[in-house]
């Protein structure tokens, strides 16, 4: 972990090191100090196709073959990949803190990977392909090529919120939930922009919760924010962490 500790406010490590739930929110920030890119925008193109153009409901039912290649390929990525010191500074915080939800917008697994054990995926997860008819859902350890699930035979599709999906009520309800009962919400590694996600930080101070905030720029959220600290997450989560619980 870093040894550093950046400019982090005294009242924001105080205050979790006090609270008896926090609750986390991380986006694409936390997984590309992994090497994990966002697949948006120019950066994000895959043999000249965008992300928008692969991941959606009419792609899968135009060319299933096509979108499962670009998923095996993320997926090959993504395993590659391990936790950064982000995730291990959250998996220390769910050792510490009494009630720990962690809300993400990722879809790597990192942080279950990293030992984090409560963990909503808003997005979903690479490694998991759900079927298109039936409730079933399977793990895509080894698999290649289009998947077909074991159940029904059916063909099966990544177990990811698609562009235009809604994302699954009951993770959703839980977060919101999680959000405005923290006494500390955290914002890690997420511009804040994207919907519903973004709402969750204001969910958290509507009901008195401490909004800390964590990212490379600042955001919509940064005005609202109790507590905004710029860089890099790994050595900012990691200096929370010793800063709370007064680690050398």
């Amino acid at each position: 972990m870093a040894s550093t500790f950046p400019d982090i406010p005294p009242e924001a490590s105080a205050r979790l090191a006090e609270a008896a739930k926090v609750a986390v929110l991380t986006g694409a920030g936390v997984s590309a100090e992994s090497g994990i890119p966002t697949f948006r925008g120019q950066d994000g193109l895959w043999k000249d196709y965008r992300a928008q153009d692969l991941a959606t409901p009419g792609a899968f039912s135009r060319d299933p073959d096509l979108v499962w290649e670009w998923y095996h390929w993320r997926r090959g990525i993504v395993t590659g990949a391990t936790p950064n010191d982000a995730h291990d500074a959250l998996r220390i915080m769910e050792d510490r803190v009494p009630e720990f939800t962690l809300i993400t917008q990722n879809v790597d697994g990192l942080h279950v990977r990293a030992g984090s054990r409560n963990v909503l995926e808003l997005h979903g997860n690479l490694n998991r392909a759900k079927c298109s008819r039936c409730p079933c859902t399977m793990d895509l350890t080894g698999e290649t090529g289009i998947v077909r699930c074991p159940d029904c035979g059916e063909p099966m599709r990544p177990d990811v919120v698609w562009f235009g999906e809604s994302l699954d009520p009951v993770i959703l309800e839980t977060a919101f939930r999680s959000a405005a009962t923290a006494d500390l919400f955290l914002v890690a590694g997420t511009s804040s922009i994207v919907q519903p996600a973004a709402s969750l930080a204001f969910a958290a101070k509507d009901n008195d919760g401490y909004v800390v905030e964590v990212n490379m720029d600042p955001t919509p959220l940064t005005g609202t924010a109790d507590a905004t600290v710029l860089g890099r997450a790994g050595e900012i989560l990691s200096a929370l962490v010793r800063l709370a619980w007064s680690e050398p």
